[in-house]
């Protein structure tokens, strides 16, 4: 997987990116460069209590490379123990997971629901209701304009599906990834539900392959995940170019979104 993304900053700026994969994640190898005006600029690793690795560092005026590649394995990695305050988190409304203003809305679409069912009747309701529409949703939109128009693209599909199972009573978070075979290929967002004692990956998008997601960062909702954050200055984004992909014995496989099975629990590492 990598990401190349060009920054050009107006003066100097205190940035936060969130692109390398989570500690969870079982890596071969990775490579991280911030360089500016030919030279590499210092940066200091940060790791949450979710396992989401932040890079801080000082960018100063003028145009700032990213570059990101990494390696990972494949081989099944043994899911982390949740434990009672995690659990008690995301149950709670957050800033585009507003789950308490989709109370009522919730309980009359999903009433007798539990459990797989109610996952499932979310995950479906979201993905046959909204829109895929990219440019065209703001990231200030929350779980409540998703609802209300209908459109949005995969961190819009996340929240709402977060919200209503938060409405419900169930647990639910945000994950941002690298996902193989995504069309179009971006950083991708999904929902992860807690069930039976475990986290299960949700995408209402249907874009990718769960099975073949890798994590980024978890979080409440996108303010948590947010590949990039910045403060002190004005910048813009002139490049931002993401690739996933999974390597078989004849080199690239794009997996199939398509002729996946949307309704199998699956974990996400």
């Amino acid at each position: 997987m990598t990401a190349a993304i060009d920054l050009e900053i107006a003066s100097s700026v205190d940035l936060v990116l969130s692109v390398a994969v989570a500690t969870s994640v079982p890596l071969v190898r990775e490579e991280l460069t911030f360089v500016q005006d030919g030279r590499p600029l210092a940066v200091r690793e940060l790791v949450d209590s979710a396992g989401s690795r932040l890079h801080r560092l000082q960018g100063e005026a003028g145009m700032l490379e990213i570059r990101y590649a990494a390696v990972v394995d494949d081989a099944p990695v043994p899911p982390a123990a949740v434990d009672e305050l995690e659990v008690v988190t995301y149950l709670r409304p957050s800033r585009y997971c507003p789950s308490d203003e989709l109370f009522d809305q919730a309980r009359r679409r999903f009433r007798g629901l539990t459990g797989r069912e109610l996952v499932d009747a979310v995950t479906d309701f979201v993905a046959t209701s909204t829109t895929y529409t990219p440019g065209l949703s703001q990231g200030t939109d929350s779980a409540v304009t998703t609802l209300t128009t209908g459109q949005g693209v995969c961190r819009d599909y996340a929240h709402l599906v977060i919200a209503l199972l938060r409405a419900m009573d169930v647990p639910a978070r945000y994950a941002s990834c690298y996902a193989p075979g995504l069309d179009p290929m971006d950083f991708h967002a999904v929902a992860e539900a807690h069930l039976d004692g475990a986290w299960h990956v949700l995408d209402a998008t249907r874009l990718a392959d769960r099975s073949s997601l890798v994590r980024i960062a978890t979080g409440r909702d996108a303010a948590d995940c947010a590949f990039l954050s910045y403060h002190g200055a004005h910048l813009t984004l002139p490049r931002l170019e993401v690739d996933a992909w999974l390597e078989g014995p004849d080199g690239r496989v794009a997996p199939d979104a398509a002729a996946a099975d949307h309704r199998a629990l699956l974990r996400l590492a």
